[in-house]
């Protein structure tokens, strides 16, 4: 009798210390309904008022802010790229937001990341402009790129061993494959892959982040729609890629050499 009355009352105990626990994490009313119950099951086999954090359930996970204006700045970056989002055109963040079905704020926020980096700029009070570009600031950007990057690749082909260059010829290929969809945001991503994993290379974080910045920028759509790369263009420019990861292989200096300086020659 003693011992059962014990039991009883560390039951009791139990029951008050789950339905405690299970208040702190405000679950529903029907999961905190089938905690308790749980609790009384375990209780009456034996379980002597021992307290089982398995009876409190587990919060379902929030979504940061963060991580949804990441995809929509992902989502803007696309429809740039692939014109969806036209030169001179003012866009307003209401707008954008219906259209990915968020909140103006996300979209906003994204956009705001966007004038950062120069593909728009903010109209007080209407939204935001995408930038006016022309072959001429092309060709600039495609300059610059290939004064940072040939020389580094031309010193990588002399040190790098040949087994790394052949670990990158699955980012070749995709260029390739991105290529033949004939559609420019999915090469776009894959053709900054590609450069992003040669450039790594060079161990060198800040020189990987400022020619990927050049690289996206030189990706943005020009005023008027004109120097439009169709799959043609897309499918040479891939095969170059494949041709350097050949010639690096090799180490075949001059023809790495003549790939480099072609390759964003012909970009521009």
């Amino acid at each position: 009798m003693k011992q059962g009355a014990q039991g009883s009352a560390g039951t009791g105990g139990a029951e008050r210390d789950a339905d405690r626990n299970t208040e702190a994490v405000r679950v529903p009313p029907q999961t905190r309904a089938s905690g308790t119950a749980r609790a009384r099951a375990e209780a009456g086999s034996g379980a002597r008022g021992e307290h089982t954090h398995s009876e409190v359930p587990i919060p379902r996970p929030v979504v940061q802010r963060a991580s949804v204006r990441g995809q929509i700045l992902d989502a803007l970056r696309t429809a740039l790229v692939a014109g969806d989002l036209r030169p001179g055109e003012v866009y307003s963040a209401p707008a954008l937001g219906e259209r990915f079905g968020v909140s103006a704020t996300p979209v906003r926020e994204a956009m705001q990341q966007l004038a950062l980096e120069g593909a728009v700029e903010v109209v007080p009070n209407r939204g935001f402009r995408v930038v006016e570009r022309g072959a001429r600031e092309l060709a600039e950007l495609a300059e610059v790129r290939a004064l940072i990057e040939v020389p580094v690749v031309l010193r990588l082909a002399r040190s790098v061993p040949v087994e790394r260059w052949a670990e990158l010829r699955p980012a070749a290929e995709a260029t390739v494959r991105a290529a033949s969809s004939g559609c420019r945001a999915t090469y776009a991503e894959a053709d900054r892959a590609f450069h992003r994993a040669v450039l790594l290379l060079s161990g060198n974080e800040q020189l990987v982040q400022i020619s990927e910045d050049l690289h996206r920028r030189s990706q943005w759509p020009l005023v008027g729609g004109s120097a439009v790369r169709g799959r043609a263009d897309l499918i040479a420019d891939a095969a170059e890629h494949t041709a350097l990861l050949d010639a690096l292989i090799a180490r075949d200096l001059d023809v790495v050499r003549g790939l480099v300086g072609g390759h964003f020659a012909g970009g521009a």
